[in-house]
Formats: structure tokens, sequence, C-alpha cells
């Protein structure tokens, strides 16, 4: 029978899984626009968003819960420029353009951008 379970499991292990999430998300953070596949686009934007809205406070408290996951470098622009960007935002800082599929594999291909 099949459970509920949160969370795509992208053919990894749980630790490579979770390096591949904070380095797309670092990586989207930086460029503001990525090109991915769709799954692991879905999982970026659930990640992303939970990480903006730590950025809006502008507190120690939340620096240093963004230092866990991103680099100095990138904790600095999401508290000071993506932060206040989305200060009156309430959700939904990121969209999904899907782009059609890979030549190569034939995976479906998504861009994932900040708004």
């Amino acid at each position: 029978m099949r459970k509920r379970v949160k969370g795509r499991v992208l053919s990894r292990e749980k630790g490579q899984r979770k390096a591949l999430l904070k380095a797309l998300t670092q990586e989207l953070m930086i460029h503001g626009k990525i090109m991915t596949t769709e799954a692991k686009a879905k999982e970026i934007s659930s990640f992303a968003e939970k990480s903006i809205t730590r950025a809006k406070a502008d507190t120690v408290h939340s620096r240093r819960e963004l230092s866990k996951f991103f680099s100095e470098k990138v904790v600095k622009k999401m508290v000071d420029e993506i932060g206040p960007k989305y200060r009156e935002r309430q959700g939904g800082y990121t969209r999904i353009i899907k782009a059609g599929a890979r030549r190569s594999d034939g995976a479906r291909i998504a861009f994932i951008e900040l708004v």
C-alpha cells in the first residue's frame, strides 16, 4: 500500500539528495533562474520558498539558520537583497516554467526562477 511520504527521492540517497537541493537552491539564489528537470524544480521550489521566508526576518537567528545550508556570500545576498524584495509578498516567490524534453534522454526540463 502506498503511503503519503513527503518529498521526492530523485534516485539518490538522503545525503546526496540533501546536497543536491542545497546546491541547486544556492545557484537559484545567486543567478535568479536555473534550468533543471521538472521533479528537481518542484523540490527546489519548496526549499527555496522556506529559505526566502526565513531571509525576510533579517535577525541573527535567521542568518545562522540560513548559514547551515548556504555559503556566507549567499546568506548575505538573501538577507540584504532577496528578503527585502519580497517583504510585502506572502509567498509564491518562485515560478516553474516547463520547457519540453531533453534530447538525450527525454527527461522533462523546466526553468525555475525567482518572481
